[in-house]
């Protein structure tokens, strides 16, 4: 098999912040178009079928979704980052054993999540207080989704693995190709073919499952040390407790934080088709928050990683500073643009008045409170590249995912309104911001004892 080194991009030296932005933006660019691909259902359905529609594909069961590809793909942060460490380690025979481990991962794991969702989707939509209107559109879409769940998991391990032996190119084709491709489908099923919520769940089905099969291809066909041989996929038993052991903390808060969503979710739900369409909107906008700062909380862990494995702590400690500048630039540039922006953004999903009202009331909301997360998310990042995987987790978990149920459980009966439910959201980033202000003080202090 040959080996080769790939290209990769080395942060214990020059420019800290020039570093970090030469890692985010083509991460950044990836992960726009697969926010691109999560929004055409939404805006296709919005503007074609209806609010009742809208509220099924952007609702309970995008939520329910979000809860089951979440934790995987927080699962295949551990192949991802062992991957690297037997690429960079020369370990190739544990390169292998690491590869067919995480696509058979993929394809057990998969299948149960893929076979729980489709039959106990009547049962979770339930849950989730559904309004009954949309009841059956919902359970519809939520049980051909569930279908794209395998292919939406190979193509993760697919990706990640690529990452980690320093191939950040295809992920970002692939991305791109599976984007347009369930767009174009959106408009012909939806629009041409009128076959409503069902159309939009089979384009993106369709584009994933041809996405998986590219990810695939492109491992089978390769001379590299990370070729995918069919016959070779099986479980063994080392990769597999090291994929699991760097995995699950991250699979966890990813749980977590998509639980309290869904939690959330059903409080929503409780204030009718409107408010439930609105919230969907709004939760695709703003994705283009969180994708900048999921980006960039990667790109300190990396940098963060790398210095710390180099011993330049002077270095890290520089990090943090430029890290909470540029997510502080970012969170206000972005927070501007949506908060003047959304009268022109909410007609492009739906043509209801009541709706458009609401999402832009919810959109300004959070606009205006970006900045309240930023600690979060660099001393999570920075936390995270130092090996403290257990604070960071702790600290979201209670902070961010327990308080915002406690205060919808207590707040939501007093006051019902869709603002309470959006105030529990920069409390808990108030919170957990300190949260983690004071544990970085106290650790770092901890470690100047010695």
């Amino acid at each position: 098999m040959r080996h080769h080194q790939e290209k990769t991009l080395n942060m214990t030296e020059g420019s800290i912040w020039r570093s970090l932005l030469l890692f985010f933006f083509p991460l950044m660019a990836g992960t726009f178009f697969q926010m691109l691909y999560n929004t055409a259902d939404t805006m296709i359905v919005g503007r074609y079928v209806g609010t009742v529609a809208l509220s099924a594909v952007g609702g309970a069961a995008a939520s329910l979704m979000a809860l089951f590809v979440g934790f995987f793909v927080g699962l295949s942060t551990g192949a991802s980052v062992l991957a690297a460490q037997c690429f960079g380690g020369k370990k190739y025979k544990e390169l292998q054993n690491a590869v067919h481990t995480a696509m058979a991962l993929a394809g057990v794991l998969g299948t149960a999540m893929a076979m729980f969702s489709f039959f106990m989707a009547p049962l979770l939509l339930t849950l989730m207080r559904t309004p009954a209107d949309s009841f059956s559109a919902s359970v519809l879409y939520l049980r051909i989704i569930s279908i794209g769940i395998v292919p939406n998991m190979i193509y993760n391990m697919g990706a990640g693995i690529f990452r980690a032996v320093g191939d950040s190119k295809r992920p970002f084709l692939f991305l791109i190709f599976s984007s347009v491709l369930n767009i174009a489908l959106d408009l012909l099923f939806v629009a041409v073919f009128s076959y409503g919520v069902a159309g939009a769940a089979i384009a993106t089905v369709i584009s994933q499952l041809l996405c998986a099969a590219l990810v695939t291809a492109v491992m089978m066909r390769t001379e590299a040390e990370y070729r995918l041989s069919p016959g070779k996929i099986r479980f063994h038993r080392p990769s597999l407790r090291k994929i699991l052991r760097i995995g699950i903390p991250t699979a966890q808060q990813s749980k977590l934080y998509n639980l309290s969503n869904a939690f959330i979710m059903s409080y929503v739900n409780g204030f009718g088709t409107a408010s439930v369409a609105a919230w969907g909107i709004c939760n695709k906008v703003d994705a283009l928050y969180w994708m900048m700062t999921n980006c960039l909380g990667i790109s300190i862990t990396t940098f963060t990683g790398q210095n710390y494995g180099a011993g330049k702590m002077d270095r890290v400690y520089r990090g943090v500073k430029e890290s909470l500048a540029l997510c502080g630039i970012f969170s206000i540039l972005i927070g501007a643009i949506l908060f003047y922006a959304a009268p022109v953004i909410m007609p492009a999903f739906t043509n209801d008045p009541e709706v458009i009202a609401l999402g832009i009331t919810v959109v300004r909301f959070f606009a205006r409170l970006y900045s309240l997360w930023i600690c979060v998310e660099v001393f999570s990042g920075i936390l995270r590249g130092m090996g403290d995987m257990l604070a960071p987790t702790l600290i979201t978990m209670i902070g961010v995912c327990v308080l915002r149920i406690l205060w919808c459980a207590v707040m939501v009966p007093r006051r019902p309104d869709i603002l309470t439910v959006s105030w529990s959201y920069p409390v808990t980033w108030t919170v957990s911001s300190i949260s983690f202000i004071i544990y970085f003080i106290y650790r770092e202090r901890k470690l100047a004892k010695g």
